[in-house]
């Protein structure tokens, strides 16, 4: 069995830019510590990227804050985290869950069994939506999520994330 960690969304935007919160800041560590225990090779992270165009999107009319448009600083991953991470790993996605990180790690499963671990931001929105993608393309495999290395919104919003998760029978630590 392969243990694969997905680190969603750990950019400056979320962390300490336009959309940061301080639990997002209280996290940078813990999920710095928990890749350093995963081989890098076994590591994947996402980026939330959008355009100069974010506020006309159907997201942006819904949550209207410019944030991780690409090739600003806000878009870039923590460098710790960056830097834990292969760049060929670095998955750039357009909306809350990727299709294309779904689609590559059921490849991986397909070639060897995989054991999936989530943590980043945001728990509520990007975190639970790449867990159930996940979960849905490959509901026989383990997949977990380390509360302890995610952030919501809000604390309430991160608390009904992670039972929203465990009650789709994904493990929630």
């Amino acid at each position: 069995m392969r243990n694969i960690l997905v680190v969603v969304d750990m950019q400056k935007d979320f962390i300490d830019g336009s959309l940061g919160t301080k639990e997002a800041q209280a996290i940078v560590e813990p999920v710095i510590a928990k890749m350093k225990s995963f081989r890098k090779s076994d590591i994947y992270v996402t980026r939330d990227t959008h355009g100069e165009n974010y506020l006309e999107t159907a997201e942006g009319k819904k949550l209207p804050v410019v944030h991780c448009v690409k090739g600003t600083e806000g878009w870039q991953l923590h460098p710790e985290i960056e830097a834990l991470a292969e760049p060929s790993h670095v998955i750039d996605k357009p909306t809350f869950g990727s299709l294309e990180l779904m689609e590559l790690l059921k490849k991986e499963n397909e070639k060897e069994p995989l054991a999936i671990e989530l943590a980043g931001l945001c728990t509520d929105i990007c975190v639970v939506s790449n867990a159930l993608l996940l979960k849905a393309a490959m509901p026989e495999i383990s997949i977990r999520v380390d509360s302890s290395c995610c952030a919501g919104v809000t604390p309430d919003s991160h608390q009904a994330a992670m039972l929203t998760m465990k009650m789709c029978q994904i493990e929630t630590e």
